[in-house]
């Protein structure tokens, strides 16, 4: 009976997150507040109610309501500071994604306002502060979309890889290189592969390479611990059965890529020029009209 009441909730206190974003889906503020407001009073300030809060922020944001989404965010850290006095920001997931979505509201506010260097140095410090921690890919995914553009591709790294062996970008130098970072368990990734393998097709006279990034995550669809090696074995699988046209394609596998190129979201796109500078930074699916595009502005350079 005990385990079944705490098992309940568990539920009731998740639940908070998915009741805000679902009122915020419908644009109701006052909705996603009332929520707010009754869980704080059943429960507290715990890290769900904090990762609930910092919808509010994303959601002003998505309505360019700059003020609003500047104060939510800032409200959002100050809540999940006071909760690391007392934890871990890694000790379980609902911190890590309110303060990083904090720092990433923050960020896109200044950019929108013009003030591109202030946002540059607020993720700049928090890398400074957060670069150990699980949040750091997602501060660098936003310090790139500010300021990688037009600065070279960093290098990537492999201790292990699939495919065939990945080529060091300097050595791509004279050809467009897309880099396409993906992950076993992304359903969007799979949804992108056959349009990358297409233009591969279409590009590939040109001189188009294509280079897939992956990483270990610790587990896979079957195994919630997995060994290296057995997700390694999966990653194969998982290749093999949704990746047929790119199985050719080099798979450098190794977290420093990700981290490197801030690829918190998946797929994420990087689209280097024949120089090897950074031509477009996309975290997210591209649909194949607006990929193509970008390949044929560095094709025409």
């Amino acid at each position: 009976m005990l385990a079944i009441f705490l098992g309940l909730a568990v539920s009731a206190q998740a639940s908070i997150v998915e009741d805000v974003r679902q009122a915020l889906s419908q644009n109701s503020f006052s909705a996603a507040q009332a929520d707010l407001d009754s869980y704080r009073a059943r429960n507290g300030v715990t890290s769900e109610y904090v990762d609930a809060y910092s919808w509010m922020g994303r959601a002003a944001l998505d309505l360019r309501q700059y003020d609003q989404a500047a104060a939510y965010a800032k409200h959002t850290k100050a809540l999940a500071i006071e909760q690391l006095k007392q934890r871990q920001l890694d000790a379980e997931p609902h911190l890590p994604i309110a303060l990083g979505a904090a720092f990433e509201v923050q960020a896109e506010v200044l950019a929108a306002r013009g003030q591109r260097t202030q946002a540059v140095t607020l993720l700049q410090a928090a890398l400074q502060t957060y670069g150990n921690t699980s949040i750091r890919a997602r501060l660098q995914k936003n310090l790139n979309l500010l300021s990688l553009s037009g600065k070279p591709g960093p290098a990537l790294r492999f201790d292990q890889y699939l495919g065939s062996k990945p080529p060091l970008l300097a050595q791509l130098k004279g050809s467009p290189v897309l880099l396409f970072f993906w992950a076993h368990w992304c359903v969007d990734c799979k949804a992108e592969a056959p349009i990358i393998t297409q233009l591969r097709s279409e590009f590939a006279p040109q001189g188009l390479k294509v280079v897939g990034p992956t990483r270990l995550y610790g587990y896979t669809a079957q195994v919630e611990h997995a060994s290296p090696s057995d997700e390694l074995a999966y990653i194969e699988a998982v290749r093999h059965r949704f990746y047929g046209g790119l199985l050719d394609m080099p798979v450098p596998i190794s977290k420093y890529n990700f981290d490197t190129y801030g690829a918190s979201t998946t797929p994420t796109l990087v689209l280097l020029d024949r120089t090897g500078k950074v031509a477009m930074y996309h975290p997210g699916v591209l649909p194949y009209d607006q990929l193509k595009a970008e390949i044929e502005k560095v094709m025409a350079r």
